[in-house]
């Protein structure tokens, strides 16, 4: 059979073969720069995820777990929604993004375990058994970016045991209880204290229920500009040795926007500024918090609801 060139060359000579094969090349160079979009601010500034690797796009569970276990750095484009089962590792060095805005990860969920600089964008996780994003075990390093979540069973972004160095941003929760814990237990101090700094900016809680987040040991924590729509429960709770900086976010139909202490967990500190209220209880404050380390630009408070809800969640990338 005549190969595709082979009938361009036929047709229009070389000159067209060489235009024909130029704009192959420019699409391979263009799939690569739009593996990952931006780069993060705050804690996990500086991750870079599978680089500059050539992108692989997978579309099923098989090809997507090979890939993002496999050594090595790997750009991984997931192509629809990939139904998986369990807590699936994500190793070191890998960026995973959606294809479009209609791709994602269903039933199970990403287990990033022991693993640093890793990107998760742009993804869609519904129905997860366990956790959606679990990371865990000293991983550093990690950008959550961009993706939606809804209608899982347990967390939606938890993140315990040591681990440190990232950024939450841009993402959507909606239709689902328990958000992002940040430490997983009041006993783990060993591990935990001077660890578990993470940045949470421009998320969207959209009717979701409490842990946004829940945090342990983490000093400095820092939550700004976040947009938080009718909250059940409570937004931000600072517990056990915590300090959470709550600054510029737009609180709206949510009683109780910071909470010091829950459940068993004693008070840890928080600190509240620059928040807009709507209809909305006010920030339970004590204490103090470690500086925030890096520089980081604040949008006013009263415009992060039109900014969050033209920019969170999934197809807001490109």
């Amino acid at each position: 059979m005549e190969s595709i060139m082979g009938k361009s060359i036929a047709k229009r000579g070389l000159v067209g073969a060489l235009v024909v094969a130029a704009a192959s090349a420019l699409t391979v160079v263009a799939a690569g720069q739009a593996a990952a979009v931006g780069t993060p601010t705050g804690f996990g500034a500086g991750t870079t995820g599978g680089g500059n690797a050539s992108p692989v796009t997978v579309t099923s569970s098989s090809a997507l777990i090979s890939a993002m276990q496999s050594s090595g750095s790997a750009v991984i484009r997931v192509s629809g929604m990939i139904s998986i089962s369990g807590m699936q590792d994500v190793a070191s060095n890998k960026t995973l993004i959606g294809v479009g805005s209609g791709s994602g990860i269903t039933g199970g969920g990403l287990d990033v375990d022991d693993a640093d600089n890793v990107i998760i964008q742009n993804l869609n996780f519904r129905g997860w058994s366990d956790d959606a994003i679990n990371v865990q075990d000293g991983s550093t390093k990690i950008w959550i970016d961009h993706n939606s979540f809804t209608d899982g069973y347990d967390g939606a972004v938890d993140i315990k045991r040591g681990s440190d160095y990232i950024t939450v941003s841009w993402n959507r929760f909606f239709g689902h209880d328990k958000t992002m814990l940040l430490g997983h237990s009041d006993g783990n101090g060993g591990q935990d204290r001077g660890h578990l700094r993470v940045s949470y900016h421009h998320n969207w809680f959209d009717g979701t229920n409490q842990r946004h987040p829940r945090v342990r040991f983490g000093d400095p924590v820092h939550v700004y500009n976040n947009y938080y729509d009718g909250v059940g429960d409570y937004g931000v709770a600072s517990t056990v040795e915590a300090g959470v900086l709550v600054e510029g976010n737009y609180f709206e139909n949510t009683d109780s926007p910071c909470e010091l202490g829950q459940g068993s967990s004693p008070a840890g500190d928080l600190v509240a500024r620059n928040n807009h209220f709507v209809n909305s209880g006010a920030c339970a404050t004590q204490g103090s918090v470690n500086g925030i380390p890096y520089s980081y630009s604040l949008d006013p408070a009263s415009n992060v609801k039109s900014i969050v809800e033209n920019g969170a969640g999934t197809g807001k990338v490109a």
